[in-house]
């Protein structure tokens, strides 16, 4: 069945096209767009009141890494010295306590869903990661051995006693981060590490019969080529990864690779979306399924579980200090930080709090679930993902037509091929090149409000 999208007149601003990697969007509002909130905000308690708490997503943010890769600018440090891993889990704990009374004030809670991430969460030792096990579990009350958990990896340790404990408490998934496995790319990338080292780590997580191994993967670094790039693909499918994750790289503000890279934009653009191409296009010929412009997912692959969390419409409860929260007013979590000494400050800071029951940083997103940003939100977690977004759950939740409240948005969208005339009667999707271009479809949905304060930013 064919759907008609609205029309727009093209503007002077479109008269070149779009540039396909602007902003990898996996929350909104960004984070860059969170400010401090007022010493005397609202408690956790008042927050969460009347909130939703029947399918909540649980985070666990460890801030720690071996090394920091050349295109990394998440929250993390290098090393953690003394007894620095013993002190965080000790605010974690501290937290974690904060967090669950002020859930439990009204109504039933359950989380469906769980992950740990960085970070490297498995930077911290086998019993290290026992003990944030038991935090999720007595202090927070989520079921690790029957929802969905996920857990990101580093080669470097991946050990045997790390992913014993992990498969012994429940996890279901197991991410690790390789990137290339061309040495070559690797160290272009900033990311020292030796193929042998990350085929010893699959082997292991492989023993290790955690049910879904993911396997992330970068392209667009220098130097690589499209049969350097098909030959590391190659190499991750020998272990038959459930699912994989194509990343574009991207350079930005205070990495190790900004310092030293400079590219000619346009013609990285095209050999990213060329690279991208070639990847997708491979391994949809040998049984994945695309899920996402990043996500792909072997056909066969079982399920990890019950899935019954959205991301679009249900919470999300963060803890550590590189943790994002969900409610439906507002966004939270603590300050954030690129350079490492910031990141030390913060984390230091993080570890010496003792009452955690108050937000000190975030967003407000106007009018909760009818207002403008929960509209964006939805539309736009919804278009990124492969299946696209159904009407009906749309009018539900809004009592309007997406069409109606962005007109001009999907106009642009249709007009440039993104959107799926094909798509199934009452379901809202991106066609084939629109997922090639997710990085530009989300920062077209971003408000005028959420793009200044982005603006307003000063990276550190």
């Amino acid at each position: 069945m064919s759907t008609t999208f609205p029309t727009e007149v093209p503007t002077a601003l479109e008269t070149a096209p779009p540039r396909p990697y602007q902003h990898y969007v996996y929350a909104y509002p960004h984070k860059t767009a969170y400010r401090p909130l007022p010493a005397r905000g609202p408690r956790l308690a008042e927050l969460w009141r009347g909130e939703p708490k029947d399918a909540l997503s649980l985070y666990l943010h460890v801030p720690f890494c071996e090394v920091r890769c050349g295109f990394c600018n998440l929250f993390t440090r290098i090393g953690a010295p003394g007894e620095l891993t013993r002190r965080y889990l000790d605010a974690l704990e501290r937290q974690a306590d904060a967090v669950r009374e002020a859930l439990d004030g009204d109504g039933p809670v359950r989380f469906a869903t769980a992950a740990f991430g960085g970070g490297t969460p498995t930077y911290l030792t086998a019993d290290e990661l026992g003990r944030l096990c038991d935090l999720a579990e007595s202090r927070m009350g989520a079921d690790l051995r029957s929802v969905p958990l996920s857990v990101e990896a580093s080669p470097a340790t991946a050990t045997a006693d790390r992913l014993a404990v992990l498969a012994e408490r429940g996890a279901t998934r197991l991410s690790l981060g390789v990137q290339s496995f061309v040495p070559e790319e690797a160290r272009a990338a900033v990311r020292p590490q030796r193929r042998a080292d990350v085929e010893a780590a699959l082997g292991r997580i492989r023993e290790a019969a955690i049910p879904v191994l993911n396997i992330d993967l970068i392209y667009g670094i220098a130097g690589q080529t499209e049969e350097s790039w098909l030959g590391s693909l190659d190499a991750a499918l020998a272990w038959r990864p459930e699912e994989l994750y194509l990343y574009p790289l991207y350079v930005r503000n205070l990495t190790g690779l900004h310092r030293r890279v400079d590219v000619a934009q346009r013609a990285w653009d095209e050999q990213r979306l060329r690279l991208y191409r070639a990847g997708r296009d491979h391994l949809l010929a040998r049984g994945y399924e695309q899920r996402s412009m990043r996500m792909f997912r072997r056909a066969d692959a079982p399920a990890e579980g019950p899935e019954d969390h959205a991301c679009q419409t249900d919470g999300m409860v963060g803890l550590g200090c590189g943790a994002r929260s969900y409610t439906s007013t507002l966004h939270y979590s603590f300050d954030y930080a690129v350079n490492e000494r910031e990141v030390r400050s913060i984390i230091d800071a993080y570890t010496t709090t003792e009452d955690f029951g108050r937000p000190v940083h975030g967003r407000y997103v106007a009018g909760g679930a009818g207002g403008g940003e929960a509209r964006r939100r939805h539309l736009l977690q919804s278009l990124l993902q492969a299946p696209g977004m159904a009407r009906e759950e749309y009018r539900t939740r809004f009592g309007a037509e997406p069409e109606e409240d962005f007109p001009g948005e999907l106009a642009r969208f249709a007009r440039r091929g993104w959107l799926d005339p094909a798509a199934p009667a009452g379901v809202l999707r991106l066609s084939a090149e629109g997922l090639a271009h997710s990085d530009a479809v989300g920062p077209e949905l971003f408000s005028p409000e959420v793009r200044a304060a982005m603006a307003a930013y000063e990276a550190r």
